[in-house]
């Protein structure tokens, strides 16, 4: 990482600060920055496609903090307000994290080198991270959500969720929904907000309760244990539970056998055929599942 730089504002003892974060390896650009776009929820989140610029809030010990990453062809630019060097210490940590920059993909491009399907894809794009998601109970109720709809759908739900129940930050970001709040909400009140089914809005509601009786959606967590929780909640799948494992947990080798567009990229198997094909990828496959679904999926250079 080059040292940050900073310069003070009138309004704020924070002061603005930057600072380059170099990845492990290669950094293919493009998808990450169209996976941040396309799953973006209106008012928490701002992209600038052209630019390839993302603006989110963040946590921070003093509370959320609105930062900007600009992805390069070789490094990722973070922009962030904060009050001293560990608070800023501590958002870069998570950028890091939630972008995948500290993964040797390069270890990921030998382990798919010869495969028949995944070679092609690794070479052609040998710089693919695993994108996560920084805040996991808002990567929960966003995969709920986008349960079943297309991806700007469950934007769309998210970002009337924000609206109805989030909170203005001075950043000009609405902070997500804590899941208090989203528990406590009046069902038909919530349902009607979002614009979803009252079975979908039970299931939001299920999982806030759930994390504000103590389900700790953290990678630290027994990953085991949590699947079994998440599968216990009603409304939550495999596919689900797969998925928060893949893009919150971070477990490299975490995978989502139900996922149709990765089958449909795997030429169209069944979701046991394609567990069984998934065996081949251990101990990255989710690497695999991201290679198959920017295949699918992304247009761009």
């Amino acid at each position: 990482m080059i040292p940050a730089t900073a310069s003070g504002t009138a309004a704020s003892s924070a002061v603005a600060r930057s600072a380059v974060l170099a990845p492990n390896g290669a950094l293919d650009a493009g998808p990450m920055a169209a996976i941040l776009a396309n799953h973006a929820i209106p008012g928490c989140e701002i992209t600038d496609r052209p630019g390839r610029s993302h603006a989110r809030l963040l946590p921070g010990p003093r509370g959320p903090r609105r930062v900007t990453v600009t992805i390069r062809s070789d490094a990722v630019e973070l922009t962030a307000d904060a009050e001293d060097a560990a608070e800023f210490d501590q958002l870069v940590r998570i950028t890091r994290s939630w972008l995948d920059l500290d993964t040797e993909v390069d270890a990921v491009a030998r382990a798919f080198g010869d495969d028949p399907l995944l070679g092609p894809l690794v070479r052609q794009r040998p710089g693919l991270r695993a994108v996560g998601y920084p805040e996991p109970f808002e990567a929960a109720v966003m995969t709920v959500l986008g349960q079943q709809v297309s991806v700007a759908a469950g934007g769309t739900f998210g970002g009337r969720l924000a609206a109805a129940y989030g909170t203005p930050s001075p950043s000009g970001l609405t902070i997500f929904p804590t899941p208090e709040v989203i528990a406590a909400a009046p069902h038909e009140e919530l349902r009607s907000a979002i614009g979803v089914t009252r079975t979908r809005a039970a299931t939001v509601q299920n999982v806030a309760r759930a994390v504000v009786d103590g389900l700790e959606l953290h990678p630290a967590a027994d990953h085991a244990a949590l699947r079994r929780q998440l599968l216990a909640l009603p409304g939550i799948g495999p596919w689900s539970a797969d998925y928060l494992a893949v893009r919150v947990l971070r477990d490299s080798d975490a995978f989502t056998p139900g996922d149709l567009v990765a089958r449909r990229a795997m030429g169209g198997p069944s979701i046991r055929d394609a567990a069984r094909l998934s065996e081949a990828w251990r101990p990255y496959r989710a690497y695999a599942l991201f290679h198959l679904w920017t295949s699918a999926t992304y247009t761009g250079d």
